[in-house]
């Protein structure tokens, strides 16, 4: 009985592996990290705009920490006080 139950654990055990994949997602018309520069992480707000030029758009900051963002042609950039902590691309 003991050998019946090691058996069907086992068998149990490697039928779950077998099911466990990943698939990769292409999607078409997706812009990668290395086809869109952006500002990085901990950027100035001043390195950010001699780098990237003047912004089409700035929303003031709101909250506590203050959190403003720039718009950008292609991408928004986020700043806590005046450092990046993210930036995105627009779809």
């Amino acid at each position: 009985m003991a050998k019946l139950r090691t058996i069907t654990l086992i068998a149990l055990v490697f039928g779950m592996m077998a099911g466990a994949h990943a698939d990769t997602l292409q999607m078409d018309g997706i812009v990668t990290d290395a086809e869109s520069p952006r500002p990085t992480r901990g950027m100035t707000q001043s390195n950010v705009e001699s780098s990237f030029g003047s912004p089409v758009s700035k929303k003031a900051a709101v909250g506590d920490p203050p959190i403003s963002s720039w718009e950008y042609q292609g991408f928004v950039v986020f700043f806590e006080y005046d450092r990046v902590i993210h930036a995105v691309v627009k779809r």
